[in-house]
């Protein structure tokens, strides 16, 4: 099981950060390899992507989600594959975000690549991405600020 965990400050209140964060539709701007992202439903979303030649398809599930603080998910079809991301108010106008992510890697390519820390750089190039992506617009591109509890 590969595991990445990295953070970034952005320049934006932590509601902002957060919203945009829950409009996955817009991920591929700031997302490398993430091709697209259609929301099935409130909870249900289904991602297609192009990492180092290898494409995949798979469905991930919110499984928590409280706004402004975080938003967790897992895949729900064989991909084995979950993550959380959090919002930690540094300031009124700065928000800590922290993605953690877990899953198994397949083939020669996604192992190597696990060892070798590409998957580190990969999900701090994309953070950074977003950190540009929220502070160039200024303002989130919509919200949705349901609150998922996790199954008990």
């Amino acid at each position: 099981m590969s595991s990445v965990t990295e953070s970034i400050d952005v320049d934006v209140p932590v509601h902002t950060a957060y919203n945009q964060w829950t409009q996955f539709e817009s991920f591929p701007h700031f997302m490398s390899g993430v091709e697209s992202i259609t929301q099935i439903t409130e909870t249900r979303n289904h991602w297609k992507t192009k990492i180092a030649g290898v494409e995949r398809e798979f469905d991930t599930e919110i499984t928590e989600q409280h706004p402004d603080e975080r938003v967790a998910w897992k895949s729900v079809d064989g991909k084995d594959h979950a993550g959380v991301v959090t919002f930690h108010r540094i300031a009124d106008d700065k928000t800590k975000v922290t993605v953690q992510m877990d899953w198994e890697t397949e083939g020669l390519v996604e192992k190597v690549g696990a060892a070798v820390g590409a998957d580190d750089r990969q999900i701090k190039a994309d953070l950074k991405r977003f950190k540009e992506f929220i502070e160039s617009r200024g303002a989130e591109t919509g919200a949705w600020r349901g609150d998922v509890t996790p199954p008990k």
